[in-house]
């Protein structure tokens, strides 16, 4: 009788993928295999073989970010919710940060191409929802601006990683070049700082 698949081993060679890729470390069929306490049939059971084992890194590492954007609760207020959006992100950066760094991994492409798209549009929305509040002008374009703000993010998230700025820089600085990024959408600087304050980039969470 064939055995079952067991999803404890497939998450475990998915860690450990994960941590290898972000490390640069080289990434062999028998050493995950050893590191994971299973034998090289679990990755083709599990992937079909290692090109389907980076493709599920990869998209673990979305279905992850997905997940911490899924927490947020929206509120009256968008360009709250817009930041909210930023900070939820950089707690995945940081509380996950193996699966981040994957996202950025050209050795494997997502099975789901649409996982990466889907993510993104989360920032979209919540930028045209500040648009059709009036808050931003309506000639922005949501989607360069999403993009803007995403590299903005993505930018000092990766500052903190390679420990050129501590956490503490970045939840000092990502609020001000947001409220400056917001203004320069159209939103009054004023209301972008009140709704802005008491938004803390990263707050790490009790595991």
């Amino acid at each position: 009788m064939p055995k079952t698949a067991d999803p404890d081993v497939r998450d475990r060679l998915i860690g450990l993928a994960a941590a290898r890729l972000a490390a640069r470390q080289p990434v062999s069929l028998r050493g995950l295999a050893d590191a994971a306490g299973t034998s090289t049939m679990a990755v083709y059971t599990h992937f079909g073989g290692m090109p389907g084992l980076w493709h599920a890194v990869r998209d673990a590492a979305f279905a992850t970010l997905a997940q911490e954007l899924g927490r947020m609760s929206p509120t009256d207020d968008p360009v709250t919710d817009l930041m909210a959006t930023g900070s939820a992100y950089v707690t995945n950066a940081l509380t996950h940060l193996d699966l981040y760094l994957v996202m950025f991994d050209a050795r494997g492409r997502p099975d789901h191409p649409d996982s990466a798209g889907t993510t993104f549009a989360v920032l979209v929305t919540a930028v045209q929802r500040a648009i059709d509040a009036g808050r931003f002008a309506a000639s922005t374009d949501a989607e360069g601006a999403a993009l803007e703000l995403w590299a903005m993010t993505h930018g000092l998230v990766m500052l903190v990683i390679t420990e050129a700025i501590g956490e503490d820089d970045l939840n000092r600085h990502l609020p001000e070049m947001a409220i400056a990024a917001y203004a320069g959408f159209g939103d009054d600087p004023v209301a972008a700082r009140r709704s802005v304050i008491g938004i803390v980039p990263f707050r790490p969470r009790t595991r």
